[in-house]
């Protein structure tokens, strides 16, 4: 097997000076991170078995089913859609910088580094009130470092609790042990 730098060899040079070599390394750099812990809680959304490809710094997850077929796994959005119909293809299609800034967050993890969140290999950069929520552009401070299977599992209970609401319903949420299932 080649070295790490040997799997960006098939993007263009302008993707790779548009985003250092580190930060392919970061987003690609997944074999450390367990698969299925981090999808415990998005089952209800992703039942397939899947293989991850990489992440962002806000805890997206990219994952590849059997067919190789690659999906993103929006855990602000609670939203798993097909982006690619190959890991080739999708690596290619990160030569467009309107892809890199939709599913790596490039230009959003820029700002955040800049401002000193630049999380570690079990780090994502994640927010006291969910981006999901509106209220949540008003909250001072709301970014944070958290670890990347708590901040992936709470957001995947969160959207399974809020999927069948319509789009801007009120939501009031408690903190505690979730409710029991009804007999």
């Amino acid at each position: 097997m080649g070295s790490r730098k040997d799997c960006y060899q098939h993007l263009s040079r302008d993707t790779i000076s548009a985003m250092s070599t580190d930060a392919l390394e970061r987003a690609f750099s997944v074999e450390h991170l367990d698969i299925s812990r981090l999808l415990t809680d998005w089952r209800w959304l992703c039942a397939d078995p899947m293989q991850l490809v990489a992440r962002n710094a806000f805890g997206d997850l990219f994952l590849a089913d059997k067919s190789g077929h690659v999906f993103w796994l929006d855990v602000a959005a609670g939203k798993l859609t097909k982006i690619a119909n190959s890991q080739l293809e999708f690596r290619e299609r990160l030569s467009a910088s309107e892809n890199r800034n939709t599913w790596l967050a490039e230009a959003d993890a820029k700002t955040y580094a800049e401002r000193g969140f630049q999380p570690n290999e079990m780090q994502c950069i994640g927010f006291a009130t969910p981006l999901i929520f509106a209220e949540s552009a008003d909250v001072a401070n709301n970014a944070h470092l958290t670890d990347i299977y708590d901040h992936v599992g709470f957001l995947g209970t969160l959207h399974k609790q809020i999927c069948q609401l319509p789009t801007g319903a009120q939501v009031r949420l408690g903190v505690g042990e979730p409710p029991k299932p009804k007999d």
